[in-house]
């Protein structure tokens, strides 16, 4: 069967709709446009969202859920098979030269670079992002992995504490018991506090009181 045989077959093409043609068409005096208004004018759409007096279907149902999809950073994806085979060994490897290959449609859009494969030679290679996988058999082939943005950033999850104390009894390490202690003051060459901190500091009261009055001579005697 084939596209010329589809039109043959009745009801495949229907008939176009003539307007206006009098009462006896159906589609006689308004040409089904209705009575006065934009509705009769050309150019009128008809709004979707708008249900004459009736509250609106989309505000009539509840919302709710959130999508990061808007949000997501979309990459064209090129394998290491794909390069193996279009591009000979040593190689120098540019967005440009992918979309020369036809191996992605832009070569102003991103480009990520996944490890399916093997690389048959040391390639050099220019991409926005490469997988682990990817990297690590690029470098092992004696090729370069050049990346035109910068590396994300790992996120820091913070472990939780048996996570903690398991992790250093299968190393072999002691934890420290009730957390790490408070540094003390500065401390000299012996490991002791220097001596202007070790000489007491004179009192509010005494720096405050006035010298006493010195007596006669006389007087003691």
């Amino acid at each position: 069967m084939n596209i010329t045989e589809i039109t043959k077959k009745a009801g495949a093409k229907p008939k176009r709709k003539r307007v206006g043609r009098g009462e006896s068409s159906g589609w006689g005096k308004t040409s089904g446009r209705g009575h006065k208004g934009q509705g009769q004018r050309a150019g009128y759409t008809a709004m979707s969202l708008r249900e004459g007096a009736n509250f609106p279907f989309f505000r009539r149902i509840p919302k709710y859920g959130f999508s990061n999809e808007i949000f997501r950073t979309e990459y064209q994806i090129v394998n290491l098979s794909e390069l193996s085979a279009k591009f000979d060994k040593g190689a120098h490897v540019t967005p440009a030269e992918l979309e020369s290959k036809g191996l992605v449609r832009d070569k102003d859009q991103l480009v990520k670079v996944l490890g399916d494969g093997e690389l048959s030679g040391g390639m050099t290679i220019e991409a926005h992002r490469f997988s682990a996988s990817a990297e690590k058999k690029i470098q092992a082939a004696g090729g370069t992995a050049k990346w035109l943005a910068d590396r994300p950033k790992k996120k820091f999850v913070r472990k939780p504490k048996w996570q903690i104390e398991a992790e250093a009894k299968a190393a072999g390490i002691e934890l420290p018991k009730g957390g790490a202690k408070k540094k003390s003051a500065k401390k000299g060459d012996d490991g002791d506090a220097p001596e202007e901190a070790k000489a007491p500091k004179a009192t509010k009261k005494a720096k405050d009181a006035p010298d006493a009055p010195k007596g006669d001579a006389s007087a003691d005697e």
